[in-house]
């Protein structure tokens, strides 16, 4: 565990749907923030307002960002922090809407994900999917001309656009890219192999369409399962937690734990 003279982290939500990031309190915080409650942030992206998921007293060092990280919960959020942060909201839907005519007027093979708005208001950002590369410095420069800030876009690929959307998977919880997950790594069909799993490709992919990230990091697992490595006095690890196998047996691969 980390040292009890360590300062408390924060657990907190930039958007509705999306992973829970842990931060740091400022230095210079007044107060600890709770649970609900709207927060000033400093992240890679820049400065922004969140929502306090939970306050974390004590955490593994292994899993605690350090105490040099820029990452930041710089104070509570104002009345005039959330006025600010509607009326980028309001912004963000008029960009949307404005943005998906313009690309339809341009015929641009490119999806809208989603626009944000820097908190500053120094830009607003345009996060699209799209099969290839996308001539849109048209596009760019009449969104300029409307908004007349700086216009960022951004290309994702389909597992982000699901970390944005968010949703609930065949397991019937929620997407590990919205909850635990902190980074994308590649997925094989030979995992599923090599997990004796069907490989019919409608039980294989996610709301993405890709292969399920759960085929990764449910490998190492699967491999004690087929070995014997899970007794039915044992249990399986996995990164939402720890369980016991299911009651249909080791040999069935079932895991109460990983849902699988």
């Amino acid at each position: 565990m980390s040292d009890p003279t360590s300062p408390p982290l924060v657990s907190v939500k930039l958007a509705p749907v999306g992973r829970v990031q842990t931060l740091l309190p400022d230095d210079r915080a007044q107060s600890a923030p709770g649970a609900g409650d709207r927060v000033v942030v400093r992240t890679d992206a820049g400065t922004a307002v969140a929502t306090v998921v939970r306050g974390i007293p004590q955490l593994d060092e292994r899993r605690r960002p350090p105490d040099d990280s820029p990452h930041r919960v710089v104070r509570l959020a104002t009345r005039d922090d959330l006025v600010q942060r509607l009326k980028h909201q309001h912004r963000e839907q008029d960009a949307r809407r404005i943005a998906t005519l313009k690309i339809r007027e341009h015929g641009l093979g490119m999806k809208l994900v989603r626009v944000e708005q820097a908190f500053d208001g120094s830009k607003l950002v345009f996060f699209f999917t799209a099969e290839g590369r996308v001539d849109f410095r048209e596009l760019v420069r009449e969104l300029a001309a409307e908004f007349r800030t700086r216009i960022d876009m951004r290309q994702i690929g389909a597992r982000d656009e699901a970390k944005m959307h968010g949703g609930y998977g065949t397991c019937g919880r929620p997407l590990c890219c919205t909850t635990f997950l902190q980074s994308f790594e590649p997925v094989s069909i030979k995992m599923a192999k090599q997990q004796d799993l069907s490989l019919n490709p409608s039980k294989l992919s996610g709301l993405c369409g890709r292969l399920k990230c759960c085929l990764r990091y449910e490998l190492p697992n699967a491999k004690g399962v087929q070995h014997g490595g899970c007794g039915s006095e044992g249990g399986c690890d996995n990164p939402s937690g720890s369980g016991g196998c299911g009651s249909d047996g080791c040999g069935s691969g079932a895991c109460g734990s990983c849902g699988a």
